[in-house]
């Protein structure tokens, strides 16, 4: 399995596809959650993925701090197999690549509810009550570096 972690600019035509697919798979289709997936954030953000024969297993992007927030931001977090680890090893290569390629001290999120656990283990923190985002419960989170 191969990381790569590409800003916006420095993905192949073929990696946008393929990552914008597995998105779209995963939060649209499989959640049934019709909603603005393209927002604008990809072209501030670190693109970091495995890839297995050709096809992204993991996917994550680390955003540059915007006005509307201040701080480094993880989302879009997916592994296509769940329970293999992915997920973990994926979101310590982002949390990575927000320390050491972004400076950043504090990386917040917003977490659907049922995986709050998922990143406690992490060391993330809630940081406020549950909110719907496109009619799913979410949280925010925060993690300290």
């Amino acid at each position: 399995m191969k990381l790569i972690v590409k800003r916006f600019e420095t993905l192949t035509t073929r990696e946008l596809y393929d990552l914008l697919q597995v998105r779209i798979s995963v939060f649209v289709v499989e959640q049934n959650c019709p909603y603005q997936e393209l927002d604008g954030k990809d072209l501030f953000s670190y693109h970091v993925f495995y890839k297995e024969n050709d096809h992204i297993q993991a996917y994550l992007r680390v955003v540059d701090p915007t006005q509307s927030c201040d701080k480094v931001s993880i989302g879009r977090v997916l592994t296509v197999k769940r329970g293999s680890g992915l997920g973990k090893k994926v979101m310590v290569e982002g949390i990575r690549v927000a320390k050491e390629k972004m400076g950043a001290d504090k990386v917040y999120i917003e977490a659907q509810t049922y995986a709050k656990g998922f990143y406690e283990q992490l060391g993330f923190q809630q940081i406020s009550d549950e909110f719907l985002e496109d009619g799913i419960p979410h949280i925010k989170m925060l993690l300290t570096l």
